[in-house]
């Protein structure tokens, strides 16, 4: 499911609720979902799963092109791990 399919969704679910406000919802959630993510915070939604971060520390490659060695420097990514209920969902 795509942002805009959400987005459509939601609009159709609850008629009361314009495509517009529905859009602005949405950008929220997700920002401040990565808002949280951005200041070193986790963010959990019961039922659902929770969102943080891991630290990759840095490391040698190699590029795989000419074989030479590149040194990949340290960095966070983002991390999603599936709460019980959404595992059990998705099981079934």
């Amino acid at each position: 499911m795509t942002r805009s399919e959400l987005i459509a969704q939601l609009a159709q679910r609850f008629p009361t609720l314009a495509r517009q406000d529905a859009e602005v919802a949405v950008a929220e959630i997700l920002g401040a979902v990565g808002g949280a993510l951005k200041s070193g915070g986790r963010v959990e939604i019961r039922g659902f799963g929770s969102f943080s971060l891991n630290h990759r520390p840095p490391r040698t490659a190699r590029n795989p092109k000419t074989g030479e060695k590149v040194s990949v420097p340290a960095k966070w990514t983002p991390h999603f791990k599936a709460g019980k209920e959404l595992r059990e969902l998705v099981d079934a």
